[in-house]
């Protein structure tokens, strides 16, 4: 009998980030959408920025202890194609996290502190991508590699 690979989804990938909500898909797939041990580490790299983002939204802007919501976080290639993800996407190695926003004015201060953060701790990130889908869907794709980082920013309409 073959055992099924189960996602620990409350295990913490830091103060206010679990796996389970950085893996979440609405696609179902046979692989089950479960990171490695490599992705999880990854993941737990992207959820130290999103914590800072956090933090300092909170202390901007938000009420105190606003969460960050995210979308999309690891996809496995079987998720990442099924969603039309690109075949280099930053989320099929965990590096990346597609944030949702209520507007645009949000998603505007997102990315703000995030280049903040950046310039401050003097540390790169590879990807911060405003995007809108055609029916104009807005969200904020961010993504921290372990090395080789790019520090692209775009906006982009898909």
């Amino acid at each position: 009998m073959e055992q099924k690979v189960q996602l620990n989804s409350k295990a913490k990938l830091s103060q206010h980030f679990v796996l389970g909500e950085m893996c979440k898909t609405s696609v179902k797939t046979a692989d089950g959408n479960i990171p490695s041990h490599v992705h999880i580490e990854n993941l737990k790299r992207l959820c130290g920025w999103l914590e800072m983002l956090r933090s300092e939204w909170n202390s901007r802007y938000g009420g105190g202890n606003d969460p960050i919501i995210i979308n999309s976080g690891y996809r496995s290639p079987e998720v990442n194609r099924a969603v039309g993800g690109v075949a280099t996407s930053n989320h099929l190695t965990g590096c990346a996290a597609d944030i949702k926003v209520k507007d645009i004015c949000q998603l505007i201060r997102y990315a703000t502190i995030l280049l903040d953060i950046a310039d401050e701790s003097q540390e790169d990130f590879d990807e911060l991508l405003i995007e809108r889908n055609a029916s104009g869907a807005i969200w904020l794709h961010f993504a921290v590699r372990p090395s080789g980082n790019r520090r692209r920013v775009r906006l982009i309409q898909t």
